[in-house]
């Protein structure tokens, strides 16, 4: 870290009155160091981020980065995600979901049919999204130099059809990952269009980055809830909350532990997002089995020997490693 950025952390810090606080002591303790390259936790030194930056992250778990991602990437993304829709073109491994209120009778092949494309890792075009430099640079300010492209996915949220079940419950992304460390995965989330709570924005709970995994499930909604779509059990309901409104193009970087969801969509529109979960190259995969998320790994693996006619000896870690793809430096381990 340069002496002038570490200088302007430490009047942050300061600012924000917690010298003395466990992050303060820890980054005053490493100026006394010559100025080692990793004095905080959750973000490393890129020059990328403002200690301004680095603070509200190591707070929150959460960065809002304004306009990222160009319009005109992002009307090619929408065109591909329109294609996809029409069936136009095929791509291997992708899932094509549809919302739970929709009945197959009413299945028709366009976008209005579609609320989620997950894995779009041999997609060319959605998969430029996860190597756009300008996503990487800040990527690498969590994850370090080698990044690995771990989960994919365009969301159409579709206007609620009176059910509720275009909410997405509170939940933590960790709960699908059997890799760890949790510090060095990070999730690029990017509206394709204006967001607010109109049709459904992020909302996360500002510090949950910094507890522990929680017991997921089905939540038991009236209407039923989509595939996947785990909620967290037990949380402290009066825990402050942050709607995230974005404008198109804008790009919210956030930790996997961060506690987050979204509301209904109670507009006629559709709200687009694009997104990618990255991850260390030099991360590691861990055993879930007796752990909280030994139900998700199940369900995945299912889904594998179902969709992908996959055998049944390959793990959830396999399914993990298959879909990983590598867009910056090394592979190291993941």
């Amino acid at each position: 870290m340069s002496r002038r950025a570490a200088d302007r952390l430490k009047i942050v810090l300061n600012h924000l009155g917690r010298p003395n606080s466990a992050v303060g002591t820890a980054f005053t303790s490493s100026l006394n160091a010559s100025y080692p390259i990793q004095a905080l936790r959750y973000t490393l030194d890129t020059d990328v981020l403002s200690p301004e930056q680095r603070i509200s992250y190591e707070e929150n778990g959460f960065i809002l980065i304004k306009n990222l991602v160009s319009e005109e990437d992002i009307n090619k993304f929408r065109a591909e995600f329109e294609r996809i829709c029409r069936r136009d073109v095929r791509i291997p491994g992708l899932l094509v979901m549809r919302d739970v209120a929709i009945a197959k009778s009413e299945f028709v092949h366009d976008e209005k049919a579609v609320s989620k494309l997950q894995d779009f890792q041999e997609d060319p075009e959605l998969f430029r999204y996860c190597m756009l430099p300008q996503i990487l640079k800040y990527v690498e300010c969590f994850t370090g130099p080698n990044i690995m492209a771990m989960h994919t996915m365009l969301i159409n949220k579709p206007p609620d059809a009176g059910k509720k079940t275009s909410r997405h419950p509170m939940h933590q992304d960790l709960h699908y990952f059997p890799f760890r460390p949790a510090d060095r995965i990070v999730c690029a989330w990017t509206a394709m269009e204006k967001v607010d709570r109109q049709n459904g924005c992020l909302v996360v709970m500002p510090g949950s980055h910094k507890g522990t995994l929680h017991e997921h499930d089905y939540p038991e909604w009236e209407g039923g809830v989509n595939k996947l779509y785990h909620g967290i059990q037990n949380f402290e309901p009066s825990h402050a909350r942050v709607y995230v409104e974005m404008e198109k193009g804008d790009t919210l970087f956030f930790h996997p532990l961060l506690i987050h969801g979204s509301g209904m969509n109670k507009t006629p529109g559709f709200r687009k997002a694009i997104s990618c979960h990255y991850a260390s190259a030099d991360c590691y995969y861990i055993d879930v089995e007796g752990t909280t998320q030994e139900n998700i790994s199940k369900e995945v693996q299912e889904l594998a020997y179902k969709k992908y006619k996959m055998d049944n000896s390959v793990s959830f870690q396999d399914t993990w490693f298959l879909r990983a793809r590598l867009v910056q430096g090394e592979r190291t381990s993941m």
